[in-house]
């Protein structure tokens, strides 16, 4: 027997639905995502963390959901909205349902409204707070008056075989992706994750080649430690590479600004074009911030734009082996065009050891030099 559910959003527009998730209510920023798989992998992504969010493919469900999917070891979604849940799963990996993996993770979830409509309105007003309320006796004026309470995310004017291990990359835990450290260890990488607080001169003592700093959520300009500790990594000749809030605080640290977008970028389709070469990657998302490309200082340039709004995707130091990008990678919800970027990391940190090889024959063979 169905539960009902309410989604209310704080501009008033009330949705009714079905609960297919945990009893309870939820508020949370409502954001919409275009991806055409991997809900698993979406609903576990700490990206996601405070946000409800609404997919835009009608039927949600249909594989069920596998411990080999999860992209944390948790669900950080606030809560998930969905048009039709299928009533039976097939899929030879899954061992529960997309109803069970919920109830089980505590998400709270409608189904059976219109993501189209609802869509429309978070494209045309802009982000806003929303609530989630489900029970035999819903009381809708009660949920716009949570989710009223709800805040966004602040406005800123206020184990496969791998190969060998060679690099060691220290990463910040910005709210990290399982796939983002798969990719560095797919390349040869050892990992030393570390919080996010995490000092520079600590990280740095930890001998690292390269310095990653991860996606995660939210507003990244109060992350002021962050922030601080990458100014210091600036002034070292080590690799450093961002991706979605790593990429802001690294536009951050290096004098730029970000701004709050209207609605955001959420989905695994969106076109960015790298300026270089005119290639056209196809990428996932998920920010509501952004770096202001018209405040890049000089020496820093944009690398990558959105073909949809013209956004800052990407940027590059020019005389430092530092870059980042908005985008990040998904293990199968979305394309695998980034992986290039993975790969120029893994360049410039070889790079600076053969240099470093280099340097060292030639002090060697100095000292011998200078023994006869």
């Amino acid at each position: 027997m169905s539960v009902p559910a309410v989604l209310a959003l704080a501009d008033g527009t009330i949705f009714r639905g079905q609960s297919i998730g945990a009893k309870g209510n939820t508020t949370g920023e409502v954001v919409f995502n275009t991806a055409l798989t991997g809900y698993q992998e979406i609903l576990t992504d700490p990206s996601y963390a405070r946000q409800i969010v609404t997919l835009t493919v009608p039927h949600i469900g249909n594989t069920g959901a596998t411990p080999e999917d999860l992209e944390s070891a948790q669900v950080y979604a606030a809560g998930l909205v969905i048009r039709d849940l299928p009533p039976i799963s097939s899929n030879w990996r899954a061992n529960e349902s997309l109803t069970e993996f919920l109830e089980r993770g505590k998400v709270v979830a409608i189904a059976g409204i219109d993501t189209r409509r609802l869509t429309r309105i978070l494209r045309e007003k802009g982000a806003q707070a929303g609530c989630i309320m489900t029970g035999e006796q819903v009381d809708a004026s009660a949920a716009v008056k949570a989710a009223r309470k709800g805040t966004l995310w602040p406005d800123p004017a206020v184990a496969p075989i791998r190969a060998n291990q060679r690099l060691h990359v220290v990463a910040y835990d910005f709210g990290i992706k399982r796939n983002i450290l798969r990719l560095l260890a797919d390349g040869g990488c050892r990992m030393t994750v570390v919080p996010a607080q995490t000092s520079a001169e600590d990280a740095l003592a930890l001998e690292p080649d390269g310095i990653f700093l991860s996606n995660g959520p939210g507003d990244p300009e109060p992350c002021t430690y962050a922030i601080t500790a990458t100014q210091r990594f600036l002034e070292t000749d080590l690799p450093v590479f961002g991706i979605c809030l790593g990429h802001q605080i690294l536009g951050l640290a290096a004098g730029a600004r970000t701004v709050k977008m209207k609605f955001g970028h959420h989905g695994a389709n969106h076109p960015v074009q790298e300026l270089e070469s005119g290639r056209v990657f196809i990428t996932s998302q998920n920010h509501g911030f952004a770096v202001d490309e018209e405040t890049l200082p000089e020496g820093v340039v944009a690398t990558h734009r959105s073909l949809f709004d013209g956004s800052l995707q990407g940027l590059a130091f020019r005389e430092r082996p530092v870059f980042g990008f908005q985008g990040h990678p998904e293990a199968s919800p979305g394309p695998h065009d980034v992986k290039a970027l993975f790969e120029r990391f893994n360049h410039l940190m070889l790079r600076r050891l053969q240099a470093q090889l280099k340097m060292s024959e030639e002090n060697l063979r100095r000292q011998k030099a200078g023994g006869r």
